[in-house]
């Protein structure tokens, strides 16, 4: 992006249109990545199977783990990039990318050795049985034995290219890995296509991703000369300040993805106890309410280089009116979802699968879940700002308090007073108490920063 672009977008263009063309791209970009989990899960659930449904489910651990490294090296290095461009210090933002880039393709692929080496425990924690184990082999042999490295760097390399302000062309690329996903997954899946089963579904996966990854490659050369991104070897070092940096955002936000894997794997690990049609309907639930989650997430993370170049920029009043903005836009909305989903919970588990008894599990799981999209929305928001600013050490405690602090003792307690179906409810409660510590910790920045005016 030319200098000038990035200083008409940052420093002088309207709030809404500002918002509008960071976030709109982020947002679609998350809803087509819900939208090829969902593919997975409803492609998956015509086989009418739940053992290759709960395949899927006890997977998503792993998966998720996944953003551990995409959130240290593309959350803490886009931050970074971000305030050095506001600065307009541009080596530091030449050598954040560059280590943020190197870094998580060797992590990834250390993850996929490290997968492969421990399989056997590794099963067995997520929960997988004798009836379970081989369908969640085939799953984990192709999105993690194989497919960790692509899946960590194309979501690593969006954050770097939207850092500079370019959502559209990291959204492009997330989307294009999506769409092939949500295409090829009946072809391998379905049994007038390859019959691959959950197999299939992984395979679908990790040929998408390597399709993303190699998107962000031809746009890194067709922009040589035009993009603050940079992934020459001569740019990587281990500079103290840009190792300090990212990890002291990126570092905080791992922690908090391995949290939250934590509490998915316990989740599963209670679920399983009821069976493999409790634990396909505990999937399904999921999914469906990724929908409106990632919508929220990809607003907040759309909006993140507006709010830290704002606030390196001395701009603390526009930082404050982008927040405010993203809070009367979209609480309204996550609001809504909720109505939405807890009125058709049933209707809607049914079209992923006819099955009497995933439809009376999912039914309630999903009205439990979907009571915490509105708090939802508001944690991401501050956690969000924190990540911007480089405030990691408050999203460390955020992180903290949301699982170890209040959700996994909260899932432990309600499954031992309403077995299985108070899990659903362990979110809304964790994310009740923290939405009030949102509100007031971004009251507090504002006024530090000088932006309550």
């Amino acid at each position: 992006m030319a200098d000038n672009e990035k200083t008409e977008l940052f420093e002088r263009m309207p709030i809404p249109q500002a918002v509008a063309k960071l976030a709109v791209p982020t947002i679609l970009s998350s809803l087509v990545m819900v939208l090829y989990n969902l593919a997975d899960t409803y492609f998956v659930g015509m086989l009418a199977d739940p053992v290759q449904n709960a395949a899927v489910t006890l997977a998503a651990p792993v998966l998720l783990a996944f953003n551990a490294v995409n959130n240290l090296f593309g959350v803490g290095a886009s931050s970074m990039m971000s305030r050095a461009l506001g600065r307009r210090d541009y080596e530091t933002v030449y050598r954040s990318s560059a280590f943020g880039f190197y870094c998580s393709l060797f992590c990834g692929l250390l993850f996929s050795a490290l997968c492969i080496a421990f399989q056997g425990p590794l099963l067995q924690l997520l929960g997988a049985d004798e009836v379970t184990l081989d369908a969640t082999r085939q799953y984990l042999l192709w999105t993690v034995f194989c497919g960790a490295a692509p899946a960590i760097l194309n979501v690593v390399m969006a954050y770097l290219v939207r850092s500079e302000g370019s959502s559209l062309h990291a959204s492009i690329g997330t989307m294009s890995g999506c769409l092939l996903n949500i295409v090829l997954d009946p072809i391998f899946i379905l049994p007038w296509g390859l019959n691959m089963g959950a197999a299939g579904a992984g395979l679908a996966t990790f040929l998408s991703n390597c399709v993303a990854c190699l998107y962000f490659f031809v746009l890194l050369r067709a922009k040589k000369g035009r993009t603050f991104v940079c992934i020459s070897p001569k740019k990587f070092s281990f500079r103290r300040d840009i190792v300090a940096g990212v990890c002291s955002v990126g570092i905080p936000a791992s922690i908090q993805n391995l949290l939250n894997v934590t509490g998915m794997t316990l989740l599963n690990n209670f679920t399983s106890g009821y069976g493999a049609d409790a634990v396909a309907a505990m999937g399904i639930a999921q999914k469906i309410n990724m929908i409106p989650m990632q919508i929220a997430l990809g607003f907040t993370q759309g909006i993140m280089p507006l709010v830290g170049y704002t606030y390196t920029n001395g701009k603390q009043k526009r930082m404050k009116d982008a927040i405010l903005f993203a809070v009367k836009l979209m609480l309204p909305v996550t609001v809504l979802v909720c109505i939405v989903y807890s009125a058709g919970a049933g209707t809607i588990i049914r079209a992923f699968m006819d099955n009497h008894e995933v439809i009376a599990y999912g039914t309630r799981f999903l009205r439990g879940f979907c009571l915490a999209q509105p708090l939802l929305f508001l944690d991401f928001l501050a956690v969000g700002v924190f990540q911007a600013l480089g405030m990691g050490k408050y999203s460390l405690v955020f992180a903290v308090m949301r699982k170890i602090v209040l959700e996994i003792p909260a899932l432990i307690l309600l499954n031992l007073l309403f077995p299985l179906y108070g899990l659903a409810y362990a979110q809304p409660v964790a994310e009740l108490v923290l939405a009030v510590a949102a509100v007031w910790m971004l009251g507090r920045i504002f006024k530090k920063s000088g932006a309550m005016a």
